[in-house]
């Protein structure tokens, strides 16, 4: 039995947690008291032979750059987002050359996992054999595939989280299931073509990572982000969306992101573009008519 200590108290952390622990001696370590009988210190985590990273990417770096990993980790990331201009990868690759952490992707509510139900997900690495080595880990409810399209499934995770904003919107301005619907697949093309970019494989997209994880979290109130594209359709202040919440919505700051880094290319991701706007202040609704009407 392998010894697996997850670092992140949110639902997501919490969740894999929980489900890891069908198979393996599993800990959680948060800087919050979570009242598990299984939560432990970083120092206490050190033993085991396994971690996960469930930390918001936008607090990754700063985490990193103290963090209580060894140097030479068997590390599964399932983070989603880009900060500062950098992909979870290039953040992992700045603190921990060394190693070659694998990276979690695919469709997956954190309420769905923790209740046992049924998904497939995607673990991505650069070198194979490192994410096959967590396939046996996982729960018989959990089926997950070894994929060695990093970037793709990186992006892809943190893309769909935009779209999902946008897709709330759209629901929330009651626009139509044939406008939600037009908006999602535009924005499968959209997240494609970024990642095509740098470097990412189309198939991906059309995959668990891309398609999978993007219709999911684009139909559902079981999404945060979706749930802030509802809370901006009826014109409430982010402030207020996210402490209905209670939790990060990493697509908030990943749109800004993505639209920066689609200026400097020179990358058209009109979807990406508007949220950015909206989250800055432009009314909702006349940004989804320009998307529907371009």
């Amino acid at each position: 039995m392998a010894t697996i200590s997850v670092f992140g108290g949110g639902a997501w952390g919490r969740a894999l947690a929980s489900a890891f622990r069908h198979k393996n001696e599993t800990f959680i370590i948060s800087r919050k008291n979570l009242n598990l009988p299984y939560q432990i210190t970083q120092e206490e985590a050190q033993k085991s032979d396994f971690f996960i990273v469930a930390i918001s990417s936008n607090a990754l770096p700063s985490w990193l750059s103290t963090s209580p990993l060894p140097k030479d980790s068997k590390i599964l990331v399932a983070s989603k987002g880009i900060t500062n201009g950098l992909f979870v990868s290039d953040i992992f690759e700045k603190f921990y050359a060394q190693a070659t952490p694998s990276f979690l992707a695919g469709p997956s509510f954190a309420k769905e996992v923790s209740d046992n139900l049924p998904c497939a997900l995607n673990i991505h690495s650069y070198k194979l054999e490192y994410a096959k080595e967590w396939l046996p880990l996982f729960p018989n409810f959990i089926k997950p595939y070894a994929n060695d399209d990093v970037i793709g499934g990186e992006i892809a995770g943190a893309y769909k989280n935009v779209i999902a904003i946008a897709s709330g919107i759209c629901e929330g301005l009651k626009l139509g299931n044939n406008a939600k619907a037009s908006l999602v697949a535009r924005g499968l093309v959209e997240m494609s073509r970024f990642g095509q970019f740098f470097g990412a494989k189309e198939e991906t997209f059309l995959g668990l990572s891309g398609a999978g994880d993007l219709f999911l979290t684009s139909n559902s109130t079981l999404s945060r982000n979706f749930r802030v594209g509802l809370g901006l359709s009826e014109g409430k202040s982010l402030e207020n969306i996210l402490k209905e919440i209670q939790e990060i919505a990493e697509g908030i700051y990943t749109a800004k992101e993505i639209y920066s880094l689609a200026q400097k290319h020179n990358i058209y991701t009109p979807i990406a573009k508007e949220v950015a706007l909206i989250i800055q202040g432009k009314n909702p609704k006349e940004s989804l008519l320009a998307l529907m009407n371009r």
